[in-house]
């Protein structure tokens, strides 16, 4: 599904750090190594049919490569 961010991200948390994610060496391979992370947010998005909405985003970072693979976990409102 695609989508858009619109505005910041909100109460953004660290899930996983390191060997503590599981696609790490796809990670590594596909965008490079770094100091990979898993976090987690809320974001408004608007979707590709132009609806706004309220949703959970996952997403990977890494420092000097920045965020990568970031998908709709939920719908919050």
């Amino acid at each position: 599904m695609r989508f858009e961010i619109i505005g910041k991200i909100i109460d953004i948390e660290t899930i996983a750090t390191g060997k503590g994610i599981r696609i790490l060496p796809l990670l590594q391979k596909r965008y490079g190594k770094g100091r990979w992370r898993k976090l987690k947010g809320i974001a408004n998005i608007r979707l590709s049919d132009g609806t706004v909405r309220l949703a959970e985003i996952p997403w990977f970072e890494a420092h000097g490569i920045g965020k990568r693979k970031m998908r709709i976990k939920r719908f919050l409102d």
